[in-house]
């Protein structure tokens, strides 16, 4: 209570801090509300709210969930004007909720957390940015799975005569147009943007380290008479997304098994033979793992944009830079004026653990070394009263959404009652979580994230699977539906505060 006295009063002292402005930490502030729980503040690093969909303005950018599940389940937009909705939109989005849900008075723009550190002296959170220290009894650490870039260690790539640039800092002021572009890495963002920069380019070279299955994606716009239905029969549209939900959480039970997603591979493998008739260039494009084993990508246009006559495929990763001649590792070359690396973001180990400081001033990467590990996916050891989104282990495949709603009604549950109860810290139990880990690690042998063979970002540097929830998502919102405090340590050591005074 005393440290609650200490820093009430000062406007550098809050009952929670959320750090990240993208659909994580925005859901975290709408909860907060409706929760009764004014007491917070959101920190975002950049002038304007949006997160990932703020950051990615790259040619093609759009979500691979059909939008009627990529979205709030309580605020549902029947203005979608495709199944698939793309970057600007989705943004819009986010920012037409910020408005709705009246979040901006707790928002500082420009306020990157530098560190976040737990002080057992103060009984608090200690957050460092440029424009001071700040403190709060809870943090939200809703800064997201992919926003800092994946840079290759290539030999000479400093060396470079041309531009380059990585796809999620798009370089709107270089007119790809007569230009000859290298593209590295073939992930979820090369398959959007390569189809759309083909037909400017003189000669695109696209470095594939390994092939990926395909399928084919339904999209489609959404014609005016649809988008009025789902403004006027609401339910419409709910149904909608539970029937997309449906197919999703098939496809993420069907991981579970390899042999059934050799099964699915079928589609997959007929939808590469329909578009891509050199038997060359199709050998080059099958991949030599089970689908599902890597992140499934969809797309109409990547096959065909591949068997352009000014597209050369080398199934080989980036290995040497020699002014403007890009070597792959198995020694076929190419000169060219124009970099973009498709490289992906880091995944298995969250940057923002590189920021975060244990009650022993440990940084949480260095404790992990490595393995991400903590409880449901959303605490940490020795981290009190520190709620990680999207933490070790919680990635489905199926839209973020699910994952956010459901750790958001885990955390705002944790909250209500530490307020109501009087409690002063929660952290989770050492024992508790250790069995947890251990039977997590179990289920994911079996599955085909594990078994695919292939190698992928859900794999961290230690073999270890960090990412991935093994179970479905029913399980995942199930055992998130409440917040057990008994199978947590807490520290009451504060009174009990009413809703009204939190």
């Amino acid at each position: 209570m005393e440290q609650q006295k200490k820093y009430s009063n000062t406007q550098n002292y809050h009952r929670v801090i959320i750090v990240g402005g993208g659909f994580a930490g925005l859901g975290a502030a709408i909860k907060l509300k409706e929760a009764g729980i004014e007491d917070f503040i959101l920190l975002e690093k950049a002038a304007e709210m949006g997160g990932v969909w703020r950051e990615n303005t790259y040619p093609g950018c759009a979500c691979d969930v059909p939008s009627a599940l990529y979205s709030y389940s309580f605020e549902q937009n029947p203005s979608w004007s495709r199944v698939f909705a793309q970057q600007a939109e989705i943004k819009q989005y986010l920012l037409d909720v910020v408005d709705k849900y009246k979040v901006m008075p707790h928002v500082r723009l420009n306020h990157e957390a530098l560190d976040a550190k737990w002080s057992d002296a103060e009984g608090c959170w200690i957050i460092n940015t440029l424009h001071g220290e700040l403190r709060s009894q809870f943090a939200i650490l809703a800064c997201g799975p992919m926003h800092e870039p994946v840079l290759p260690k290539v030999k000479g790539i400093e060396k470079f005569k041309g531009e380059i640039f990585h796809s999620s800092q798009w370089r709107h002021d270089i007119d790809l147009t007569g230009k000859r572009v290298a593209v590295i890495g073939t992930g979820a963002s090369a398959i959007q943007f390569i189809p759309q920069i083909q037909p400017k380019v003189m000669q695109l070279t696209v470095f594939q380290r390994t092939a990926q299955w395909i399928l084919p994606k339904s999209d489609m716009p959404l014609l005016a008479p649809v988008r009025a239905m789902f403004k006027l029969l609401p339910l419409t549209q709910q149904l909608m997304r539970g029937s997309v939900y449906g197919i999703f959480e098939t496809i993420n039970g069907g991981i579970q098994s390899p042999a059934a997603m050799k099964q699915f591979q079928k589609l997959a493998r007929w939808h590469l033979n329909f578009q891509i008739k050199d038997s060359v260039l199709r050998e080059k494009l099958t991949p030599n793992f089970i689908i599902g084993c890597k992140r499934i990508l969809q797309s109409n246009n990547w096959y065909p944009a591949l068997a352009q006559s000014n597209v050369d495929v080398i199934a080989s990763g980036l290995a040497e830079i020699k002014g403007n001649t890009l070597i792959a590792a198995n020694g076929e070359s190419c000169d060219v004026d124009v970099i973009i690396l498709g490289t992906g973001f880091e995944i298995a180990e969250p940057p923002i653990a590189q920021r975060v400081y244990n009650r022993f001033g440990q940084k949480m990467s260095d404790v992990w070394q490595g393995s991400p590990e903590g409880y449901m996916g959303t605490m940490v050891e020795n981290c009190p009263n520190g709620f990680l989104m999207f933490g070790p282990n919680v990635a489905v495949s199926s839209s973020a959404f699910i994952i956010i709603e459901a750790q958001l009604k885990y955390i705002i549950d944790a909250l209500k009652q530490a307020i109501e109860l009087g409690i002063q810290t929660i952290e989770p139990n050492p024992e508790i979580t250790q069995k947890f880990n251990t039977k997590v690690q179990a289920a994911l042998q079996t599955t085909v994230w594990n078994k695919g063979g292939c190698q992928s970002y859900f794999i961290d540097r230690n073999g270890r699977n960090s990412t991935v929830w093994p179970w479905t998502t029913f399980k995942l919102r199930e055992k998130m539906k409440y917040f057990n405090l008994k199978e947590y340590l807490i520290d009451e050591h504060v009174e009990a505060k009413s809703k009204d005074t939190a």
